[in-house]
């Protein structure tokens, strides 16, 4: 009980990973947004619980993950479908009121996607802090998940206060998107080389290529509902 090898590095792990999980936070806000009310708290539940189950498992191969060429280009496309979906679905309700066949299967599965492809950078600074312990990198997540659960509860009665917010919640993720694209293995050194530019304009693209396209599928829902 009075460890300091113990205590210290779990205090690290948990402290790391709420700071750099304000995004996971953020799109399991956003997701659950677009649920019917009812159904909002278990979403929060079932999309979080297994996303650090994830989490743990990429944090043992995390090096060997950051080294796949292509994976971030991947994860950031996957993101970016995930927002301009998530600005669809607000959209949607806007127009129909409530979208009820956005189901809470289909919102965990959402949230566990999203998070799995956010979390190819904290897997690095998490793994860190444990140096190397599983099973405390276990404990410490298992203790972040419910303060992250928090977080997004709270983003999302913000959320339903305020729902342009999702616009800049779609924007946000869609910027993430970009810098993960920006910062994959293959393509970081032909930009850095080539041309720099791209990694501060990528975020910036991806943001408003989240937010047109998420407005481009709901017109065409909307159309094709029409006809």
């Amino acid at each position: 009980m009075f460890d300091v090898d113990f205590w210290l590095p779990l205090g690290k792990i948990v402290w790391v990973n709420i700071l750099l999980s304000g995004d996971n936070a953020l799109v399991i806000a956003l997701v659950c947004n677009a649920l019917p009310e009812n159904r909002r708290k278990w979403g929060l539940v079932l999309g979080a619980a297994p996303a650090v189950i994830l989490l743990i498992g990429f944090t043992v191969v995390a090096v060997y993950l950051l080294a796949v060429p292509y994976l971030r280009l991947v994860g950031g496309l996957l993101l970016l479908w995930v927002a301009s979906d998530l600005l669809r679905q607000e959209e949607e309700e806007v127009v129909e009121h409530k979208q009820v066949e956005y189901s809470l299967w289909r919102a965990a599965g959402t949230i566990i996607m999203a998070d799995t492809v956010m979390s190819l950078d904290n897997v690095v600074a998490v793994a860190g802090a444990a140096n190397g312990r599983i099973g405390l990198m276990a404990i410490g997540l298992s203790i972040s998940v419910p303060l992250v659960i928090f977080g997004a509860g709270i983003l999302l009665l913000i959320l339903q206060k305020l729902p342009i917010l999702v616009v800049a919640g779609a924007g946000l993720l869609g910027w993430i998107a970009g810098g993960l694209v920006a910062g994959d293995r293959a393509l970081a050194p032909w930009i850095e080389t080539n041309v720099p530019v791209l990694d501060t304009a990528l975020p910036i693209a991806f943001a408003a290529l989240a937010v047109g396209l998420g407005y481009l599928l709901a017109r065409f829902d909307r159309r094709r509902v029409a006809n």
